[in-house]
């Protein structure tokens, strides 16, 4: 069954969302399917009593619920859809403050897994060092080029998807890559000199987590 995508627009949600350790959860239960509190722990190093207690609050907002167990006293949690999403658009007021809180808290996981990776990327094959890493460019566009720029790379990582769901659909060799997309404004209209980029061609960051949050 494929799960549905789903778009938070209530600021109790949002902000319910808005913790690295209910990011994770819930990309870890994307990512290897429904698993209980005690599993999940082992996974990503935190407490059995920690995880149960997050595990909930992604189940108070819609976010996880309890699946089927093996047997009476097996209780595992299964994700309800297979990407989240939010508006950067409102005009409410306590919905902007909402996404901002939860922009940051996705900001702040995305730079531990980078953190995270850039400690172990030294014994990967040489392979896989060439293709990962990190590149920024500087770009002159209108919010609708922009706007028109991400869908065509939003439709091109698509041809992938059908390998999420689908294990057999992966080819020999694989590894699970997490490709972090930030588009940050410079601080005035005109904009200012670029940033120094790297090297490294491919902005990529294996990740303990898939789709944490989009």
């Amino acid at each position: 069954m494929t799960l549905p995508r789903m778009k938070l627009t209530d600021p109790k949600a949002l902000r319910g969302y808005a913790h690295p350790l209910r990011m994770a959860l819930l990309g870890l239960l994307r990512q290897q399917g429904p698993m209980t509190a005690t599993r999940a722990a082992e996974q990503l190093g935190e407490s059995v009593a920690s995880c149960s207690f997050h595990l909930r609050q992604l189940a108070k907002y819609g976010l996880a619920e309890r699946a089927p167990g093996a047997d009476a006293r097996e209780r595992p949690w299964r994700a309800t859809a297979r990407a989240t999403s939010w508006d950067d658009d409102s005009d409410d007021p306590q919905v902007r403050a909402a996404t901002d809180e939860l922009n940051a808290a996705q900001l702040a996981l995305y730079t531990r897994q980078a953190e995270e990776f850039l400690a172990r990327r030294i014994d990967e094959p040489t392979e896989w060092r060439a293709v990962t890493g990190f590149s920024d460019q500087s770009l002159y566009v209108t919010a609708e080029e922009l706007a028109e720029l991400t869908g065509r790379i939003d439709a091109l990582l698509a041809e992938y998807d059908d390998r999420i769901t689908d294990p057999s659909r992966r080819p020999d060799g694989f590894r699970r890559v997490s490709l972090i997309q930030l588009a940050v404004l410079s601080a005035s209209p005109g904009g200012g000199p670029a940033p120094a980029a790297s090297a490294n061609p491919v902005e990529a960051t294996p990740a303990a987590e898939p789709d944490a949050a989009r």
